[in-house]
């Protein structure tokens, strides 16, 4: 039930993600919330944190690095792992 819930979250863009991330961990950190609805925003920061983590590998993937010519020009690309 609660991924039925959490459903949104796959089609938020990261700073969407990370803002909703903050809301409920200053929404915990008050301390003013229910014990029910803690442990079901927690469950949610949970699935916005995973959201986070995976948009953050997926950007590092596309990540390239540049290569300079002993001049310091840009000649190539390539690949940030070296691959």
């Amino acid at each position: 039930m609660a991924d039925e819930l959490n459903e949104d979250i796959k089609a938020m863009s990261f700073e969407q993600a990370l803002a909703a991330l903050e809301a409920i961990v200053d929404d915990l950190e008050r301390g003013d919330v229910p014990l029910d609805q803690s442990i079901r925003i927690y469950e949610r920061g949970e699935a916005l944190k995973a959201h986070c983590d995976r948009l953050l590998k997926a950007a590092e993937d596309k990540v390239e690095k540049i290569r300079l010519s002993r001049d310091g020009k840009p000649v190539a690309t390539e690949p940030l792992d070296g691959e």
